[in-house]
């Protein structure tokens, strides 16, 4: 086995565990609202500002736990909890990516402080984030048991204008975002279960952007050299599609070699599904080569932000010669260097690791038993738009894939494998139909349905001209 020493991962880190409570226990006082904090939440709330005493966060924290038992909540009253919600978070993302970082010997950029800096000199418009922390603090106070239409509407106003502004838009999409679900949901208050950890996730990003304000990631730099694939991870949803691909730099000027990301998405409905989601990223037909094609990417002066996210840009990008991931994962990758995090993406969801895992044995269940380790295989987030199936992956003998923690234990989202059919190898990769398919059965079954990225936009061309 190459890739994963599944030995070097505790099962439990210290800390974790005691840090998750006392978020969760947060969580559930936002659930009932914090206008109306029991005995119960109140403790909760208290706990919080025990977790963070020790730190800089501990004197606002403490004060913020007080005025809220005492019913006083106002936008410092808010800010505190969710930045002390943040930095536990935080410290257990970099509690768990230190040992994995450990367990696969990957080194790790520092982040320095400098890079957190917004880009561009002026401020955001102070109004449009007191509005945007207005709606917050409304959520708050009612708690998402108590959204209902009214509340959710309420953010109408505040969107229009986030939208308006440029530098606001990472706040614009994820205050939409939050309340497009909450308006799916509503009234909450019937609700079976309340989706906590996520809604609370979301409010404590967006109550923190708004004060903060325009937020890039970090300064970006030009970068050229070669770019090598290890695979693209597909994200869909009801809207938007997303492709992300994982790969490594080798910079032109013979620095160290660099683990990158480089995402493109586009706005979809969502009876385009499958397949037909490519077609969506037309706008992209190099990285779509590269993808198809498995082949390299020549790239010239293109931005690289210091959280190791490449925006991609076609006009420096040429595809280049034909380029294996699973060379490249086995070859470059371990000696790659990885990003260092951004602040603000410091959270255990967001950790996102590719490994190469071989000499394993897919067991049934969808795990692999790796010389006695059972790793657990995410096969939830297959994408339906590429080759890559669940059978694939239970017959597989090598992955290329990136590794995740969820619910407590290590889990493996596959990008790529390698898997003996009719006993004859057999690769697939997420991005295999990225110029289309290439299985006749769906081709047959595409043509039958019909294009419907095609009707659409003939549809919506046809509504312009009116």
């Amino acid at each position: 086995m190459q890739g994963v020493q599944l030995a070097g991962l505790p099962a439990e880190v210290p800390g974790v565990a005691e840090a998750l409570d006392a978020v969760a226990g947060f969580d559930a006082a936002l659930t009932g609202g914090l206008a109306r904090l029991g005995p119960q939440h109140a403790e909760a709330v208290g706990a919080l500002a025990g977790a963070v005493g020790a730190s800089p966060l501990g004197t606002a924290m403490a004060d913020a736990s007080g005025k809220l038992a005492a019913g006083s909540i106002g936008a410092t009253e808010l800010a505190a909890p969710a930045g002390a919600r943040a930095a536990l978070l935080g410290a257990v993302h970099d509690a768990l990516l230190g040992g994995l970082d450990g367990a696969l010997g990957r080194s790790r950029t520092a982040w320095k402080e400098e890079a957190d800096a917004p880009a561009g000199d002026e401020p955001a418009p102070g109004n449009l984030l007191a509005g945007a922390r207005s709606w917050l603090q409304e959520l708050a106070i009612a708690g998402w048991r108590g959204v209902d239409d009214a509340l959710v509407s309420a953010a109408d106003q505040a969107l229009e204008a986030l939208w308006a502004e440029p530098r606001l838009r990472r706040l614009a999409v994820l205050m939409d975002g939050l309340a497009a679900e909450l308006r799916a949901s509503c009234p909450v208050a019937t609700m079976e279960r309340v989706p906590e950890r996520r809604w609370a996730d979301l409010w404590t990003r967006a109550v923190l952007l708004a004060h903060a304000g325009s937020w890039t990631g970090g300064a970006a730099t030009a970068v050229s050299g070669r770019l090598l694939p290890l695979g693209v991870d597909v994200q869909e949803h009801g809207t938007a599609v997303q492709a992300q691909l994982h790969a490594v730099l080798e910079p032109a000027d013979g620095g160290p070699v660099r683990l990158v990301r480089t995402a493109v998405a586009a706005a979809k409905v969502d009876t385009i599904v499958g397949p037909a989601v490519w077609k969506l990223l037309e706008g992209y037909p190099t990285l779509l080569a590269v993808l198809a094609g498995h082949r390299a990417a020549d790239i010239d002066g293109m931005p690289l932000t210091a959280g190791g996210d490449l925006l991609w840009d076609e006009e420096r990008a040429t595809a280049g010669e034909p380029a294996d991931p699973f060379a490249t994962a086995r070859v470059r990758l371990p000696a790659a260097e990885a990003p260092a995090v951004p602040p603000l993406d410091r959270h255990p969801v967001r950790i996102a690791e590719p490994v190469l895992v071989e000499g394993y044995q897919a067991k049934r269940d969808g795990t692999f038993d790796l010389d006695g380790e059972t790793l657990a295989v995410d096969l939830d987030r297959l994408p339906p738009s590429g080759p890559l199936t669940e059978q694939l992956v239970k017959a597989s003998t090598a992955c290329v894939g990136l590794l995740r923690w969820d619910a407590g234990r290590w889990t493996l989202q596959p990008l790529a494998v390698r898997s003996t059919v009719k006993k004859a190898p057999v690769e697939a990769h997420n991005g295999d139909w990225a110029l289309g398919p290439t299985d006749p059965k769906v081709v047959k079954a595409q043509a039958r349905a019909g294009d419907a990225v095609a009707v659409l936009t003939e549809r919506a061309g046809r509504l312009l001209r009116r």
